[in-house]
């Protein structure tokens, strides 16, 4: 196995021996560069090797031993390598130091040598030479050991097939019964005898699903179908495997569809044969495995096919969502696994012969858990029941759910050698970043950004050539893995704060520990106990589950791991407590380190040390409680992210960050206490990732340096802008040049003085113009009184816009004119009065062709919205908190699905307005459109100005929508009369309510003198207002279970006998001048 990582490893390790600029730097140091001219040659033939050292490792022993050291080894160069490079480069950034602060002249004539003879650098240089000397004695020992092994080089470095032994799998079912696929093959069925029977085209149906999942199963159970036989006139079935041989597939397609055996291997006479068979018959051909992803391949392959008569198909399994792309004519058909209860039966009936356990109860508890563990996955369950198949013991089922799968031999299971042909196809470069992907625990879910970004600190994601970066390539190399089922988007959680989460299957994750070997470890909550734990000395890389409290003993084998290059706590639910002894004694002993974190540790403070950490790329040390960082964090020239995330209480970052060089994500995002950004930030240019940018008030910092960072990509931040003196300096931002952003937010505080002079916020805010490709913008708290010109036209794709509390802005820009505009958000624009033609853009034809969601709130002087167009697209209106709106909606919105307006007294909602089946939240009320009437299911009187005489500005409101109501509000009404009066009757219209809640209601003198001129049959004449109320429900209501009255002083008494016989809950509460309680002794619960 250790080829597979090997192989790219020491390519990686050659190239960087190899090239110039290293060679260049390596004869600064006397017979260094003699050496590495040795170590090339020694990697080019240890390389030669790798394969015929990878194909009788399983059977020799020494072989086996020969590739670890040698894996060792290659880690150990790659150090040593790393530890070159960045002494290289310390050594540049002092010469450029150097030649800033001495006269060139004289700094000529200076040795370069010389300058670097400094008694640490001489220290260095000891250590160096050192390790140089053992690792070219190793080097002599490898190469020994490799001769006495007589390991020969490969003449055809190919890959060979991993499935020698294996059967194919054919057309024939190899299972009488199949469980919980019965949908899975109606969808299939319908593709394929349904719509699109007379298609002039041949279609291609892939079904695309990992390793085990079952595919080719699916596929048969199509084939052997009675419809899908009568319905084509031929059938064909080919097992194309990873080998790719046209000349074979088509060979097996013709014999399928003529009968006849060809010994012809002209590619050009078969499929010249298989079309004039296919010529004009209905046909279906299964392709089963195909991983070629050659599309040239592909069209020679189907050649022959594109004869057959319309509503002919090619149905395609495959793993791999490449090969689906390039070959599918109809969208692919992604298999999921097993239901519990589907994978069961299949377990039951390969172990027992049957699909239950109810032959043997005394198994089922343990079988339960058995199945548990193949997560759904049809070919393990069936794996492990035909290894029980003639045990009945009830021990031997303990023993295999003890074991793991992978402790399986090959040729007793099917599972083992189809996920490790998922592994083999893949290319070198990928196979190192799933190995890495070992120290994830099972079920727990990633981003992706978060592992691109580890994967480029442990070297896994080699610079490419060209403009590419280093992100892109990792993020192709994610969607790579993701595309053959490594990877998978999680069912239980898909997105987190609107990224997506993946998971791996836990198969797929014993896969990747099982590659790993000892060079990955992750200690999970199960293993620690009372006994000390002796972890593999070589282990690089190693993750743990963070505890509430992690106490010094947990650690305890970490101070063994010297060459550790990962130390990767995950997440816990809650803020965790970490012991001194970690960042204290253990760190500065992990000098290998390029990942760490201690995400969500209450720590306070970083030691010193960690500037000991050379080779460190990654620095995770968000949510923690630190105020600061060390100095000596600015040493770390490798560091290329460091997360803050969430440190609040963070004060400042250290002065001399801009020697951090190589960083290229840095995330404060929410480090609310930071004051400012440091001197020098401009020095930064590889920065990709600036979550907030802070304008400190009086900080050397300059809004200027932001010009020189030109690959800012993603989210951009810029805060406390009203710090920026000079609007010539936001012009040297150059926003405007950084294409990459896709977000931006322009910042001033909140809490301005009044008295301050905020004239030149208009050019701050004009010289800040963004790239016109941004996708999203929001401008919070600008004090100009008007807007750039550029705001409303230039942006052809912007899908998203906030504007927030501009609070001396007069007017709104025209934004009506962008033409990709989504969603808008205006909010806490204080003096505007009137939105009207400018807000839609003058001149514009068809303004908000793109609006889906338009957002309101706490416009204090908004009085008029003058409509100038409708609104075609728009789902969601929301209007709250402006008091003096008046007037009416605009009258045409005809995809609205949802309306919220709360806070507007004086506008007229009309439900003329809305469409069929709009959802409409109004106050406290929640209802939804149908046929012209609003069918509220929750009713709050706050939407109705004054429910005496039932003036609503709910204008068209039909009682009948009310019958579907169960919760009742009343709050802060002047009348209750008109609730049960004839002229109105709401309550008759409330046959369904279950909750009733009436609050602060006082009017005692009044209602002591109410009298219902008309009362109903059984009501008396005259009552307290209260008290008719109550008596109302009681003769109109069958389902009440839940009466709450709160802050109304007219209660005086009341009947428990005479409430409805369904009531649960009676709640009294705040009621001053409540007296009694009187009715039966049986009372409900108050």
């Amino acid at each position: 196995m250790a080829e597979l990582f090997l192989a790219p490893l020491i390519q990686l390790l050659f190239d960087k021996v190899a090239s110039g600029e290293f060679l260049n730097f390596a004869r600064r140091y006397v017979g260094l560069g003699e050496k590495l001219n040795k170590w090339k040659h020694t990697l080019q033939g240890i390389r030669a090797v790798l394969d015929d050292a990878d194909g009788k490792q399983h059977d020799v022993t020494t072989v086996k031993l020969w590739l670890d050291d040698l894996r060792d080894l290659a880690y150990d160069v790659e150090d040593i390598l790393d530890e070159f490079a960045t002494e290289a480069l310390q050594r540049k950034l002092k010469e450029g130091d150097d030649d800033q602060a001495r006269p060139s002249k004289v700094r000529k004539l200076i040795p370069t040598w010389l300058t670097g003879l400094t008694p640490s650098a001489l220290k260095l240089n000891v250590r160096l030479v050192s390790k140089i000397e053992e690792i070219s004695a190793r080097f002599d020992d490898i190469v020994t050991r490799k001769d006495q092994l007589n390991l020969k080089e490969a003449a055809d470095r190919g890959r060979s097939n991993r499935r020698r032994g294996t059967l194919e799998p054919t057309s024939l079912m190899t299972d009488a019964n199949v469980y919980g696929r019965e949908k899975d093959k109606e969808v299939l069925l319908q593709l394929l005898l349904g719509e699109r029977r007379n298609d002039a085209q041949v279609s291609v149906i892939p079904i695309l699903g990992m390793g085990g999942i079952g595919k080719t199963t699916l596929a048969q159970l199509l084939f052997n179908d009675k419809k899908v036989q009568s319905f084509f006139d031929l059938k064909a079935w080919a097992c194309v495997s990873e080998d790719f041989d046209a000349v074979r597939v088509t060979k097996a397609v013709l014999k399928s569809v003529t009968f006849a055996s060809r010994d012809e291997n002209d590619l050009n006479l078969l499929q010249v044969e298989l079309k004039e068979q296919l010529k004009g018959k209905k046909f279906l051909v299964v392709l089963d495995d195909l991983w070629n992803e050659n599309y040239v391949d592909w069209t020679i392959l189907r050649a022959p096919f594109l004869a057959g008569a319309p509503g002919s198909a090619t149905v395609i399994t495959t793993r791999n969502e490449r090969v689906s792309s390039i070959t599918r004519s109809l969208p692919e058909y992604r298999l999921e696994v097993l239901s519990k209860d589907a994978c069961l039966s299949v377990f039951t009936q390969h172990a027992l012969g049957a699909s239950n356990f109810s032959a043997h109860p005394n198994l089922q508890e343990i079988g339960e858990k058995i199945v548990e563990r193949c997560k759904g996955l049809p070919l393990a369950a069936k794996t492990l029941g035909g290894l029980l198949r003639t045990k009945k013991d009830r021990n031997e089922w303990v023993n295999v759910l003890k074991s793991k799968i992978w402790d399986i031999p090959e040729e007793r299971s099917g599972i083992v050698p189809a996920l490790m042909l998922s592994y083999h196809h893949l290319p070198s470069h990928l196979k190192r970043c799933f190995m890495y992907c070992s120290i994830l625990p099972e079920d727990y879910k990633f981003e992706e950004h978060q592992l691109v970004l580890l994967w480029m600190a442990e070297g896994l994601i080699q610079p490419p050539e060209g403009d590419k970066q280093m992100e892109d390539l990792g993020s192709e190399y994610f969607h790579d893995l993701l595309s053959r089922s490594f990877f998978q988007q999680s069912s239980t959680e898909k997105f987190r704060y609107g990224k997506p989460q993946f998971v791996m299957h836990d198969l797929i994750n014993d896969l990747a520990q099982r590659v790993a070997g000892d060079i990955c470890f992750k200690m999970e909550d199960e293993i620690w106990g009372g006994n000390k734990i002796r972890l593999p000395k070589k282990v690089r890389h190693s993750s743990y589950l963070r505890g509430q409290f992690d106490f010094a003993k947990k650690f305890e084998p970490f101070f063994e791991l010297k060459c550790l290059r990962t130390f990767l706590p995950l997440p816990c639910p809650s803020y965790c407590y970490l012991t001194q002894n970690v960042h204290i004694q253990l760190l500065p002993e992990l000098k290998c380190l390029r990942a760490l974190s201690l995400s969500g540790y209450c720590i306070v403070e970083v030691p010193n040390s960690i500037g000991d950490l050379k080779h460190l790329r990654y620095l995770d040390l968000s949510y923690t409680e630190i105020r600061g960082l060390p100095e000596s964090t600015t040493t770390l020239y490798n560091l290329q992210t460091m997360i803050l995330e969430g440190c609040s209480y963070l004060e400042q970052l250290p002065s001399n960050l801009g020697n951090l060089v190589n960083l290229r994500h840095l995330n404060i995002l929410n480090a609310t206490k930071l004051e400012g950004m440091p001197p020098q930030i401009g020095k930064l240019t590889h920065l990709q990732t600036l979550s907030n940018l802070i304008v400190g008030k009086g900080s050397c910092f300059s809004l200027r340096e932001l010009g020189s960072l030109s690959h800012l990509r993603g989210t951009l931040l810029i805060s406390q802008l009203e710090n920026v003196t000079k609007p010539r300096d936001a012009s040297d931002a150059k926003l405007i040049k950084k294409t990459d952003l896709t977000t931006l937010c322009l910042e001033w505080s909140v809490n301005i003085d009044d008295s301050q002079d905020r004239r030149s916020e208009f050019d701050v805010l004009c010289m800040l113009q963004p790239h016109n490709a941004l996708y999203e913008l929001t401008i919070k708290c600008y004090g100009g009184t008007k807007f750039p010109t550029w705001f409303g036209h230039s942006f052809l794709r912007m899908v998203l816009l906030r504007i927030e509390n501009c609070k001396k802005c007069t007017s709104l820009p025209p934004v009506g004119q962008l033409p990709s505009l989504k969603q808008l958000f205006i909010r806490g624009m204080a003096i505007v009065e009137n939105i009207g033609v400018e807000f839609y853009g003058n001149g514009s034809s068809q303004p908000f062709r793109s609006l889906e969601a338009l957002y309101f709130e706490d416009m204090e002087k908004w009085e008029k919205w003058s409509p100038n167009g409708e609104f075609p697209h728009l789902r969601e209106l929301s209007i709250a908190n402006c008091p003096k709106l008046l007037g009416k909606l605009p009258n045409h919105f005809p995809s609205l699905g949802k309306v919220v307006i709360q806070g507007c007294q004086q506008l007229v909602v009309s439900i003329s307005n809305f469409p069929e089946r709009c959802r409409l939240q109004i106050g406290g009320s929640e209802g939804v459109m149908r046929e012209n009437k609003v069918v509220f299911n929750s009713l709050n009187s706050k939407p109705f100005s004054t429910i005496s005489e039932f003036k609503s500005p709910i204008k068209g409101l039909i009682l009948e929508g009310l019958t579907h109501v169960e919760y009742l509000n009343i709050e802060n009404c002047e009348e209750l009369t008109p609730l049960w009066s004839n002229d109105v009757g709401l309550l008759q219209s409330l046959p369904r309510l279950r909750d009733l809640k009436i609050c602060n209601y006082h009017k005692r003198n009044s209602l002591a003198e109410e009298v219902i001129e008309q009362p109903k049959q059984g009501m008396p004449s005259t009552s307290n207002g209260m008290e008719s109320l109550l008596k109302e429900f009681m003769y109109n209501n069958t389902c009440l279970e839940r009466i709450e009255i709160d802050g109304c002083d007219s209660l005086m008494h009341i009947a428990i006998g005479k409430l409805p016989p369904t009531l649960k809950q009676l709640c009294i509460r705040n009621c001053k001048n409540m007296r009694r309680i009187t009715g039966n002794t049986s009372t409900p619960p108050y």
